[in-house]
């Protein structure tokens, strides 16, 4: 992860410059989700990964802002329920998996399972598991898991884009300054987002294995700088839009009789009195 900057802004210098370039961008996403719903072919998993404070919200608000909400779905995951921990640790992902002609958005998602199940290994003991199957291997076997998990979407139209917006340590600590300064943004804050920090190293190691080992050619990870969160943005449109464009997406066509039917109540209407 280290050789990866986090302060990264590419040829981009401005902000001013990033928003124009964003809103620009905006109406294509608009379109192109539009084409999306209509051919109700494909479906489109975003998923956002990072550490507290990175910015997934952000990205969710300013990215997704032009999006008709009829066709985009957030879900953030928090802390498995007693009915999710009695079931496979994917069966409260699947469940909420776009439906085709839709965007679905993860924040956060059946990566923790490798994140901070691992950084927090006792967490294992809460999901019931047999102690039989919580051996060395069981981190790699996830790996497994979810690729194969992910595979499965791509074979069944749903196409798979994960994001970890990459945080620098330093800005985290500016960001939770700021939560804690501005009475608005003191609802942001938790204690245990400090606690985690204490644990950097341990979720960088954990990140740059998941990576390592789950990034494939039809679910890849994009590693987004996040130390500007304008840039941040700028990244995941831009991605979002060029896998758009990949599918090839069309408003669907009417048959012979449809345009008959459409061409008759056109003329019906234009004829209409009063």
């Amino acid at each position: 992860m280290k050789d990866y900057d986090t302060d990264d802004t590419g040829d981009i210098k401005s902000k001013e410059k990033c928003q124009k370039i964003l809103d620009e961008r905006a109406g294509l996403l608009t379109h192109l989700q539009e084409k999306l719903y209509a051919q109700d072919r494909w479906a489109l998993l975003v998923i956002l990964q990072a550490m507290d404070a990175a910015g997934k919200d952000g990205v969710v608000k300013h990215v997704m802002s032009g999006v008709n909400p009829q066709g985009c779905d957030v879900h953030p995951f928090k802390v498995p329920s007693n009915e999710e921990l009695n079931h496979d640790y994917l069966w409260r992902a699947h469940s909420h998996v776009p439906e085709r002609g839709m965007i679905g958005i993860f924040n956060r998602s059946y990566y923790e399972e490798v994140l901070v199940v691992r950084v927090h290994p006792t967490l294992l003991q809460t999901q019931k598991l047999p102690e039989t199957l919580i051996t060395k291997h069981i981190w790699e076997q996830r790996y497994e898991d979810i690729n194969a998990f992910e595979e499965y979407l791509t074979h069944n139209g749903v196409v798979v884009r994960k994001f970890f917006l990459h945080v620098s340590k330093k800005e985290q600590k500016k960001r939770f300054l700021e939560r804690l300064e501005d009475s608005k943004k003191n609802w942001k804050f938790s204690m245990d987002d400090v606690k985690e920090r204490g644990f950097w190293k341990d979720y960088q190691e954990a990140y740059e294995e998941m990576i390592q080992n789950t990034a494939t050619k039809h679910a890849p990870w994009y590693v987004v700088p996040a130390d500007n969160k304008w840039y941040t943005q700028l990244i995941v449109a831009s991605a979002i839009i060029a896998t758009l464009e990949e599918m090839d997406l069309a408003f669907p066509d009417v048959d012979k009789e449809k345009k008959k039917e459409l061409e008759s109540v056109r003329e019906s209407l234009l004829h209409e009195k009063g």
